[in-house]
C-alpha cells in the first residue's frame, strides 16, 4: 500500500511539472468545444399523435362468420416496421426534401439523416402513437411529420387490402384444384358403382347382406312354387270328375264373354304386378316382364273374342247354355293356378340366376369392398377440403365487405402535426458541462503524457532503481526567499488560469440555462 502511495505521489509530482502544458491544452480544447457548441444550429421538433381504434361494432355481430384478425398486433408490427427504406424514400419525395439533391451520395446521406431523426413511440397500451421528427427548419419538420402520418394510415389499409386479395386468390386457386379432384373422384366412384351395380354396394350390410337377401328371396319363391304346384294338381283332380258343357256365344252378349283360362292368368299376373310394385320400381326387370305378359294375354283374349264373334255370326241359331257352372269355375281356378305356377317358376329362375351370380362374386368381395372403401375415402377427403375452402372463401368475402363498410382499424388524429416554437436541441448547457469535463480530462491526459515522455527523479531511491547503479550521495537544493516568492507567484498564476477557464464555462452555462428557462 505504501508503495502504491509513493508511486502515485511521484506521478502527480511529474504531472505538476507539466501543469502549464495541461492548462494550455485544456484551454485550447475548451475553446474549440465551446465554439462547436454555439455554432451547432438549433433543432425544432414536430410531432403528431394518432389513436388507432380497433373496436368495431360489427366484430361481435359477425363472430364466427368472418376471419378473426389480431388487429392490435398488426398495428404494432406496422409501427415498428414503418421506418423502412422504401417508406423513407417516399417520405422524402412527399416532403420535398430531395429538391437540392445532386448526387446519389447526397441522397444516401439524406436517407440516413431522415431515418435517424424519425421516431415512432407507443404510449402505453391504448394504441396511441406519437410520430416525431427533428430538423433545423420547423416548417420542414412539420411537413415530414404530416407525410409520415399519411404513410402510416395508407400502409395499414394497403397491407390489409393486399393481404385479403392474396388470400382470396390463393383460396380460389385451391378451390379450382379441389373441384377438379372432386369431379374425378365422383366419376371414378360412379363408374365403379355402375360396374358393380348388382352387388348393391350402397345397401346396408354390403355384399354379404345382399347375398343373404337373395338367398331368403329364393327360398321363399321356391316355397311359393311348391304350394302353387300342389294347388294346381288338386284342381286337376277335381276337374277330372266334372262333365264339360260348351257355351257358344250369341249376338249381343259380347261384353259378357268370358275366357276363363286367359282371364285367370291375367288376374294372377296383375296381382303379381301389384306385389312387385310394392318392392321395386317401374324399371325393375320383373315389373317390365310381368307387364309384357299381361299385354300379351290381353291381346290373346282380344283375338279369341274376335274369333268367337265370327263363329256366332256363322251359327245364329245356336244359344249359349250353361248346364254345369262348377266345371266352368274349376277351369277358371285351374287357369289361375297354371298362371301362378308359371309366374313363380319365372321368379325362381330369376332369383337362382341372381343368387348364382352373387355367389360367383363372393371371392371378389374383399377386393371390391376395399376398392370401394378407398374410393369413398378419397371422395370424402376431397369433399371435406372443398367444402372447407368454399366456407373460408365466403368468410374472406364477408371480412372484405366488413372492411369496406366499417374499417377494422379507425385512425383518429388526436394532435395534428405541428412544430415547436422554441428549439428542442441541442441542450447547450449540458453540452458545455460535458465540454468542460472533456477539456479538463484532456489537459490532465496531456500532463500525464508529458511526464511519461520527459520523466524526472524526485528522490534517490527512484534514481537508484532506474539506473541500477550505486548511489554515493545526494545534493540538496536550498531555496531562497526569492525562489519561494517566485513559486508562489507561479502557483497563483496557474490557479488563476484554471479558475478563469472554469469560470468562463460556468458563466456560459449559466447564461445558456437562463435563456432556455425564459424561452420555455
Amino acid at each position: 500500500m505504501e508503495e502504491l502511495v509513493r508511486q502515485a505521489r511521484l506521478v502527480l509530482r511529474g504531472m505538476w511539472l507539466h501543469r502549464w502544458l495541461g492548462l494550455f491544452v485544456a484551454w485550447s480544447v475548451g475553446l474549440v468545444a465551446a465554439v462547436l457548441v454555439f455554432v451547432t444550429p438549433d433543432k425544432y421538433e414536430a410531432s403528431a399523435r394518432i389513436f388507432v381504434d380497433t373496436d368495431s361494432v360489427l366484430k361481435p355481430l359477425l363472430a364466427g362468420l368472418t376471419v378473426p384478425a389480431n388487429t392490435e398486433q398488426q398495428i404494432a408490427m406496422l409501427s415498428r416496421t414503418l421506418i423502412s427504406r422504401p417508406n423513407v424514400e417516399k417520405l422524402i419525395r412527399m416532403a420535398d426534401l430531395d429538391l437540392g439533391i445532386a448526387s446519389p451520395r447526397e441522397k444516401e446521406a439524406l436517407i440516413d439523416k431522415v431515418t435517424a431523426a424519425l421516431s415512432i413511440k407507443s404510449v402505453g397500451r391504448d394504441n396511441l402513437y406519437t410520430l416525431g421528427y427533428r430538423d433545423t427548419d420547423p416548417e420542414r419538420a412539420r411537413k415530414v411529420v404530416q407525410s409520415l402520418t399519411t404513410i402510416f394510415v395508407e400502409s395499414s389499409l394497403g397491407s390489409k387490402r393486399s393481404d385479403t386479395d392474396a388470400a382470396r386468390k390463393f383460396i380460389d386457386e385451391q378451390i379450382a384444384i379441389y373441384r377438379k379432384k372432386l369431379e374425378e373422384a365422383e366419376n371414378r366412384l360412379k363408374q365403379f358403382k355402375l360396374q358393380n351395380l348388382e352387388i348393391g354396394l350402397d345397401k346396408e350390410g354390403g355384399v354379404g347382406g345382399r347375398l343373404s337377401e337373395l338367398g331368403a328371396q329364393l327360398s321363399q319363391a321356391r316355397l311359393e312354387l311348391r304350394e302353387a304346384e300342389n294347388s294346381r294338381d288338386a284342381l286337376k283332380r277335381q276337374l277330372a270328375g266334372e262333365e264339360p258343357v260348351l257355351l257358344p256365344d250369341a249376338p249381343g252378349l259380347e261384353s259378357t264373354v268370358s275366357i276363363p283360362e286367359i282371364d285367370g292368368r291375367i288376374d294372377v299376373q296383375k296381382r303379381n304386378l301389384d306385389a312387385l310394385l310394392q318392392r321395386y320400381t317401374d324399371q325393375h326387370p320383373d315389373v317390365v316382364n310381368t307387364r309384357r305378359i299381361i299385354k300379351e294375354l290381353e291381346e290373346q283374349k282380344a283375338k279369341e273374342i274376335a274369333a268367337r264373334k265370327k263363329a256366332a255370326a256363322a251359327h245364329p241359331a245356336s244359344v249359349s247354355v250353361n248346364t254345369n257352372p262348377a266345371y266352368q269355375q274349376l277351369k277358371v281356378s285351374l287357369a289361375e293356378a297354371e298362371a301362378t305356377v308359371a309366374a313363380l317358376r319365372a321368379r325362381v329362375a330369376e332369383y337362382e340366376s341372381r343368387y348364382n351370380k352373387a355367389v360367383s362374386r363372393v371371392k371378389l368381395l374383399p377386393e371390391i369392398e376395399a376398392e370401394y372403401a378407398q374410393l369413398n375415402r378419397d371422395y370424402d377427403v376431397h369433399k371435406r377440403n372443398y367444402d372447407e375452402l368454399v366456407k373460408r372463401r365466403e368468410s374472406a368475402t364477408i371480412s372484405e365487405g366488413m372492411t369496406d363498410v366499417s374499417s377494422v382499424a379507425d385512425f383518429r388524429l388526436i394532435d395534428p402535426p405541428r412544430a415547436s416554437r422554441t428549439p428542442v436541441g441541442p441542450n447547450r448547457a449540458i453540452l458545455l458541462a460535458l465540454a468542460l469535463l472533456a477539456s479538463l480530462s484532456i489537459g490532465l491526459a496531456a500532463s500525464f503524457a508529458a511526464s511519461q515522455l520527459r520523466p524526472a527523479f524526485f528522490d534517490a531511491r527512484t534514481l537508484r532503481e532506474v539506473s541500477g547503479l550505486p548511489l554515493l550521495g545526494t545534493v540538496s537544493l536550498i531555496t531562497t526567499p526569492a525562489d519561494q516568492q517566485h513559486e508562489r507567484r507561479a502557483l497563483i498564476r496557474f490557479v488563476a488560469g484554471l479558475g478563469a477557464f472554469v469560470g468562463v464555462y460556468a458563466a456560459a452555462i449559466a447564461v445558456v440555462s437562463i435563456i432556455i428557462f425564459r424561452a420555455a
